[in-house]
């Protein structure tokens, strides 16, 4: 990530799930840049990490900014990897103080979403099932390959995660069906197999199928196979670290702070076309 002009002044930054693996991450590797003020931390009331520095909970130096039981501090910019109902109620939140929000949370549902939609007349708002830069532009090959191979060849997307990963399928390998999708005119509904079990499995022509696994601590794997008579063609992607996604997150806030109502995602950080 560039670092800013030295004129500028660093964006004021809050960390939603300050406690959790992503939030921890996201404030050990923002104190390492200069463009960021770590402005806030914060979790649910009741979390026993409510009170206590969050740089020692990070596991870097004491930095002076105590992990409060709610979204208290001012900021330019929230990051939120949490869980929907808590995703739910900081959008209100950021939007009655005209926050901009970078949102990682997964297992979003159509009426999360339309609260998006609604949240982001407001105020900027950078939704993204999956903030690695790598994953953003496996979309774009996936959607790419889908459109110039055709029903001619089958499509099987599997994902893996971690055994504590609570939703299934993935938000990202729900999010590689729906480049396929766009880019096919298929669609999520009617061209999405999320399983195959039975007696009677045979495969119909041109449909998607998702398989999900959870095992052991799988950061994230996700691959998109592409097989036809006689060739097998596989875009993989696997995260090693949850650095990955931070990064990407961290990336995305800066890129956000300052632009106007509306919703974002990773691709135009990226400046990838759909």
């Amino acid at each position: 990530m560039p670092l800013m002009n030295a004129n500028a002044n660093p964006i004021a930054l809050a960390i939603a799930g300050a406690a959790g693996r992503m939030g921890q991450r996201l404030i050990a590797l923002a104190a390492a840049m200069p463009q960021f003020h770590l402005a806030g931390a914060f979790e649910a009331p009741g979390n026993p990490a409510v009170g206590a520095d969050s740089g020692l909970t990070a596991g870097i130096k004491p930095n002076g900014v105590p992990i409060t039981d709610g979204f208290h501090s001012p900021a330019a910019v929230v990051i939120d990897f949490t869980a929907p109902a808590a995703t739910r109620a900081l959008i209100a939140r950021c939007v009655d103080r005209d926050v901009s929000m970078v949102i990682g949370t997964t297992g979003l549902t159509g009426e999360d979403h339309a609260l998006i939609d609604e949240a982001a007349k407001t105020i900027a708002v950078l939704q993204a099932p999956n903030t690695s830069l790598g994953v953003n532009l496996l979309l774009s090959l996936v959607a790419r390959t889908a459109q110039q191979l055709g029903d001619d060849y089958d499509i099987e997307i599997l994902e893996a995660h971690h055994h504590h990963k609570k939703d299934a399928p993935s938000g990202t390998a729900l999010a590689i069906a729906e480049s396929i999708c766009k880019a096919t005119g298929k669609s999520m509904s009617g061209d999405l197999v999320m399983e195959r079990v039975g007696h009677d499995c045979v495969r119909e022509r041109g449909k998607i199928t998702m398989q999900s696994l959870r095992m052991g601590d799988v950061v994230g794997e996700h691959t998109a196979f592409f097989a036809g008579v006689g060739e097998r063609l596989e875009l993989t992607h696997k995260a090693s670290s949850r650095d990955t996604f931070a990064r990407g997150a961290l990336k995305a806030a800066a890129w956000l702070s300052g632009k106007p109502a509306g919703r974002y995602g990773m691709k135009d950080v990226l400046g990838l076309a759909d």
